[in-house]
This record gives structure tokens, C-alpha cells and sequence, in this order.
């Protein structure tokens, strides 16, 4: 028996197992290298095991199931997808280089490669190609309990054989492909393992028990909450991987391929992106502002405070943008100088090719996410902004109406708020460009050495020569909006009195108004455009004068010229035009966005109605209304009365007439029981239960 064990050991390995004398040491070196005959059994007999062991789950698990051929794969997640391809591609690999060392052994180079070698191969190909499919299967065909446990048991083997390789490397101080396979089988298992502990339950969203298939039927009030789950957007569940990815947008984007978009088609926002949930969020920054420090609070440093988290998390995805974008003239530099013969090791090609498509792999990403982080971020404010204008409008005092009429407060939604809302995106430009422009003339004396002074003086005479524009492109504008809101004041004011415009067929002097009105805005307009023109022109001839500048400056200074250094000039000189050109947009948004900043927090800080002009009281309902010498004033003058020494008392059931001539104080005196009218002196009481009933229904009620 020995006889035909030692025989077989010697046919498959080639040699006798383990011939020295150290027992230890040659078992420790026989089961961890992998170069070894010892090894490659052990790998092989392991991989067999989970083969055989996840075929017969498949075997038995997915017929008994009763589930459709249709539904058994799918890949829901980034994760997975990541899992399933670079494993299946991995074992692919594997069993490519197995066959090939398998039909070496019928060609002249029989002797290469020992039968333990390819059966190793080809073992755990299969082993990774399979677990790929197994993957991708959905987990409650295979059951809850098992995708984890496969899982690590996969980590497990993978472990022992990246371990193996890698002691075989440094003991054979040679690397091979097969090695590499090792290795990379390491950060597949991985995968595989992340994957299985959010697997914990199947996609459906119910646990698995028996047979997965099966599962009660839902009560009406599960069914409604299972719908309210599924209208809200998948950006509020996504993982970090689907969000980094855009994942989550599949769905959309495969129901739009398929059919028109409609409006039930569109998901709800998460609770943290609505309208009222962002308004609240502000209000208690605001709050709490304000009892730190009787001052005003800024609403801009409120707005930061409200989001300062998205801003600093969209600030780190833009300078990742601006240093990866910064590198692509290092790398054409060091690329130029391994095509000359001046590489500094053997496989710098390869590494720097590497570098380059990770740098630019990043630069995509990071720019992605900064659009998108800072646009959601936009809206978010844009949103609560509106809310806020809605909410001040509803409790302005007269005196503040007579300051912001419904025209003004119109352009405070449709244009001020819009224009904060895009403020977010153009931020990071504002200290990303100068981040990328430092940069680049770092680059630039790097190559040419003090040319770049010329550069830099160039650039500073734009920008000084720039300033005066700037400041006038500031008045233009408030200009400009102020002409917005005197003629949406004049047409809303005409739409709303148009019976009064026919009946004495005013339409034509009206009409001269406004069309006087949109002169003078159009004015401002243009005045606003032509200096903006002006600023374009400027900062997008600046490219062309530096790069001019700088060569000229290569000239007249005898500095050398080569390939390296002119092809990295011109790169960087690439590098300079984008900020510069995006100069004009970023300080007219930012004229834009400090003009809306501060109409809008003009009008927040607007007076509101007194609510403590007023007594309420519960208890008794005889008088609801009771006004004992009082006097009101819309100018809140006390020696300009409009009502002057108002005595009433209403009882409960009492029909009133409030009747009088045209401009007599009739609804001046409905107001003041609303306390629309600030009181100037007296005292106002009315029940609770009445002002409600009154403020209801307010709008009905017709004066004789």
C-alpha cells in the first residue's frame, strides 16, 4: 500500500514528498508554498470540496424552489455587479491557463509543467467561476443563511492561497502569472464577503423562512406603506457605492428607455430634500442664532451652517478634481522623458499608463460628485428660501407692504431665490480656480523656469484690469432688478384691475407705462451685458497673451527648449485656459448671488404684525368681540389716526352691518378685528373661537 502511495506521489508531483530529515519545516514549506506538490493538493482538494458542495446547493435549492427561469439572476447592486464580473473574469483567466498548461504536456515541452500544476489551475477556476454564478443568482434561491456563510468560507480559501503565493514568490524570488491570479483572488473573496453580510436577507424585502417563494398576504395598511416605500426615490436607500456610482438612477433610466416619463412615474423626494423639512431646519438655525446674539443673524452664514457638512463633503470632491486634473502635465513630462530613454526604472511605462487611467478615473468621479452635491445642494436652498418668502408674506405689517409689493416679493422667488440656488454650484469655482491657477504656474517654472514670471504678470493685469468692470457689473444689476420690480408691480397691478382698465378704457395710457417701464429696464440690461461682454472678452483673450508671454519671455532670455519641457508648457498653458475663462461667470454669479442675499434679507427682516395688540380669552363667549376706545393707524402714527376712538361690542348670535360712504373706514375696521391694522391706543378682546370662525371665512364676507 505504501508501495502505490509513494508510485502515485511520484507520477502526479514528479518527486518524493517531504525527503529530508526536518519533519517541521518541510511540512510547513510543503503546505504554505505554493510552488510546492504538497500545496497544490491541498488547494485543489479544498476548491473540489466548495465546488461540490455549492453545486449540490444549487442542485437541490433552486428546482425545489419552484421559481422561473427568468427571475433566478439578477444584480441589484454596484457591489455585487463588481463581485459577480471581476470573479467570473478572475476564474476565466484561470481556466485559460490551465488548459494552456494542460496541452503542454502533448506538446515537446512535456516536462514543464507537473499534473499538480494545471489540476490546481483548473480546480480553482472553476471554484471562482462557479461562486461568480452563485452570486448572481438572487439570495432566496439559495437561502438566507447560506450566501454568508459561502461567503467567508470563500475569504478563507482565497486567504490560504494568496498566503501560499506569496511565500513562494519570496522564496522563489521570481513572480508568475499564476502568483498574480493568486493574489488577486484576495480582493475578489472580498468582495464576495461585503456582498454576503448585506445579503442578510433576500431583495424582496421579507425574511426567508422554508420556501422563500411564499410569503402572507398583506393587510391594506402594509400594502400603503409598502407603496409610500416604493414612490420615494432609491437615492434615499442607496449605498455608498450606488451614490459614488449613480446606481440608483438604473431604475428611472430603464422605465424612461422603455416609455415616456408621466408624472407617476417620477418618485417622491426623502424627507431631508422636502420643502418643509429644509424651511424648518433653517428656522431653527435662525432661532438659535438669535438667542446666542442680539444681533441680526447673516442668512448666508446661516444657510453655511445649515449645510456645512455638503459643503465641505463637495469641497473635497472638487480639489480632488483640481489635483488630478493638475497631474496630466507631470505625466506627460515623465512620459516624454521614458520615450527618450531617461525612464528612472524598467516598468516605468507601464506605471505611469496606470497612473494616468486611475487619475482620470478619479477626476470623472470626483467632478460628478461635486455637480451633483452642489446642484441637490441649490435646490435644497432654493426650496427653503421660497418657503421662508411665503411664510414672511403672510405675516408683513403694512408698513413693510408698502416697501415690498406682490411684484417685489414675485422677483424675490422667481429670480433672487433661483439665483442663490445656483450659487452652490459656482462656489468651489471661486477658490478651486486660483487653487488650479497656482498650480499651474507651479508647473510652469518647473518647465521653463523664471518665463513664468511673465506668465503670472499677465494674469494679475487681466484680473486688476478686470476690477472696475466688476464693480460696475454690481450697480448695473441692482439696477437692473430694481427696474424688474417696478414693472412687475405695474403689470400685476394692471392684471388685477383690468375690469377698471376696460371700463374706462385706460388700456393705451397703461400700455405707454409699461412699455416706458421695460425702456428702462432694458436700459440696465443692457448696460449689465455689455460690461459682462467686455469682461469675456478680456479673460478669454488672456489664455492666448500668456501662453504669448510666456514663450516670448523663452525667447528673449535665451532659455533652452526640448520636447519635454515645450509639450509640458503647452499642457499646463491647456491647464490655465479653463479657470480663466470661467473668471467672468464666477464674479457675475457672485454679483448675482450678494444682490439676492441682500434683498432677500431685507425683506426677511421686514416688520411683522403685532400679535400682542390683542387679549384672547377661552372662558365665556357672550361678547366675542369688544373694542373700548380704540384707535388705529395703517401709518402706526398715533397723530394720523385712520380709526380714531372705536367703541364696539358684538354679542354672540348678533347679526352686525358695518355700513357706510366709499373710503369711510369699513374694511379698516374688519382689518383691525383681524389686527391686520397696527392699534395705536384702547384695547381689543375677542374669543378664541370667533377670530378662527372670522379668519375662515374672512374672504366671504361683503361690506354694505
Amino acid at each position: 500500500m505504501g508501495s502505490l502511495t509513494g508510485s502515485w506521489m511520484m507520477n502526479l508531483c514528479g518527486g518524493p514528498v517531504c525527503s529530508n530529515q526536518d519533519a517541521l519545516s518541510c511540512a510547513f514549506k510543503e503546505v504554505f508554498d505554493s510552488s510546492t506538490c504538497t500545496n497544490h493538493l491541498a488547494a485543489t482538494g479544498i476548491g473540489l470540496l466548495l465546488v461540490l458542495a455549492l453545486a449540490l446547493q444549487l442542485v437541490i435549492k433552486i428546482p425545489n424552489s419552484g421559481g422561473s427561469a427568468q427571475g433566478l439572476v439578477a444584480v441589484g447592486s454596484p457591489l455585487q455587479l463588481a463581485a459577480v464580473v471581476f470573479s467570473g473574469c478572475l476564474g476565466l483567466v484561470y481556466l485559460g491557463l490551465g488548459l494552456s498548461m494542460l496541452g503542454s504536456i502533448f506538446s515537446q515541452d512535456a516536462a514543464a509543467y507537473l499534473p499538480h500544476w494545471w489540476l490546481v489551475t483548473l480546480s480553482q477556476g472553476f471554484s471562482l467561476v462557479l461562486s461568480s454564478f452563485a452570486f448572481s443568482v438572487r439570495p432566496r434561491f439559495l437561502g438566507a443563511s447560506f450566501v454568508p456563510l459561502w461567503s467567508i468560507l470563500v475569504v478563507v480559501y482565497a486567504a490560504f492561497i494568496c498566503c501560499s503565493s506569496v511565500v513562494g514568490i519570496v522564496a522563489d524570488k521570481a513572480i508568475t502569472i499564476k502568483a498574480c491570479l493568486d493574489v488577486l483572488s484576495l480582493p475578489a473573496a472580498f468582495l464576495f464577503l461585503l456582498y454576503g453580510v448585506r445579503c442578510t436577507h433576500d431583495e424582496d424585502g421579507y425574511q426567508a423562512t422554508g420556501n422563500a417563494l411564499y410569503k402572507p398576504l398583506n393587510t391594506e395598511a402594509d400594502g400603503q406603506i409598502a407603496d409610500s416605500d416604493t414612490q420615494v426615490t432609491s437615492f434615499a436607500k442607496a449605498g455608498f457605492f450606488s451614490k459614488m456610482s449613480f446606481w440608483w438612477l438604473n431604475h428611472l433610466m430603464k422605465l424612461g428607455y422603455e416609455k415616456p416619463l408621466e408624472d407617476k412615474d417620477m418618485p417622491l423626494l426623502q424627507t431631508t430634500d422636502r420643502a418643509h423639512n429644509q424651511y424648518l431646519m433653517f428656522l431653527e438655525k435662525l432661532n438659535s442664532k438669535q438667542s446666542h446674539s442680539h444681533a441680526t443673524p447673516s442668512i448666508l452664514w446661516t444657510i453655511v451652517s445649515c449645510h456645512k457638512r455638503e459643503i465641505i463633503v463637495s469641497g473635497f470632491f472638487a480639489l480632488l478634481k483640481v489635483l488630478t486634473l493638475s497631474t496630466g502635465p507631470l505625466l506627460l513630462k515623465a512620459f516624454i522623458n521614458v520615450s527618450v530613454g531617461k525612464g528612472t526604472f524598467k516598468y516605468e511605462g507601464f506605471v505611469l499608463a496606470a497612473t494616468m487611467f486611475v487619475c482620470k478615473c478619479c477626476e470623472s468621479l470626483s467632478q460628478r460628485q461635486w455637480f451633483f452635491r452642489t446642484r441637490r445642494l441649490g435646490l435644497q436652498v432654493r426650496s427653503f428660501l421660497s418657503a421662508a418668502i411665503y411664510k414672511k408674506q403672510q405675516k408683513l405689517s403694512n408698513s413693510a407692504k408698502m416697501k415690498h409689493s406682490s411684484g417685489q416679493i414675485m422677483n424675490y422667488v422667481t429670480v433672487d431665490a433661483y439665483r442663490i440656488g445656483e450659487f452652490p454650484y459656482w462656489f468651489h469655482q471661486t477658490w478651486t480656480t486660483s487653487v488650479q491657477l497656482c498650480i499651474a504656474l507651479a508647473i510652469l517654472y518647473n518647465a521653463v523656469g523664471a518665463a513664468a514670471v511673465s506668465s503670472l504678470a499677465v494674469i494679475i493685469i487681466t484680473v486688476i484690469g478686470n476690477a472696475p468692470v466688476a464693480k460696475l457689473q454690481h450697480k448695473f444689476q441692482s439696477k437692473l432688478m430694481e427696474a424688474q420690480d417696478v414693472r412687475l408691480k405695474a403689470m400685476s397691478e394692471s392684471l388685477v384691475h383690468m375690469k377698471i382698465l376696460k371700463l374706462y378704457s385706460w388700456e393705451g395710457h397703461f400700455k405707454k407705462v409699461i412699455e416706458g417701464l421695460r425702456e428702462v429696464e432694458y436700459k440696465w440690461l443692457s448696460a449689465f451685458l455689455l460690461r459682462r461682454a467686455y469682461n469675456s472678452f478680456l479673460f478669454w483673450s488672456s489664455p492666448v497673451l500668456v501662453s504669448a508671454a510666456t514663450f516670448l519671455t523663452c525667447y528673449l532670455f535665451k532659455i533652452p527648449l526640448d520636447a519635454s519641457n515645450v509639450f509640458t508648457t503647452v499642457a499646463t498653458l491647456r491647464l490655465v485656459q479653463d479657470p480663466v475663462r470661467t473668471i467672468p461667470d464666477v464674479i457675475a454669479v457672485l454679483i448675482q448671488a450678494k444682490v439676492g442675499f441682500t434683498r432677500i434679507s431685507k425683506f426677511l427682516d421686514a416688520p411683522e404684525l403685532n400679535g400682542q395688540l390683542r387679549k384672547k380669552y377661552r372662558v365665556g363667549i357672550d361678547y366675542p368681540i369688544v373694542m373700548n376706545s380704540c384707535s388705529f393707524s395703517w401709518d402706526e402714527n398715533p397723530s394720523k389716526p385712520t380709526l380714531n376712538n372705536i367703541n364696539l361690542v358684538v354679542k354672540a348670535g348678533e347679526k352686525v352691518a358695518i355700513c357706510g360712504e366709499v373710503g369711510s373706514g369699513k374694511s379698516t375696521l374688519l382689518a383691525a378685528v383681524l389686527g391686520e391694522v397696527p392699534k395705536t391706543e384702547g384695547t381689543v378682546c375677542f374669543s378664541i373661537i370667533f377670530f378662527f370662525f372670522l379668519t375662515r371665512k374672512s374672504n366671504g364676507c361683503q361690506n354694505c
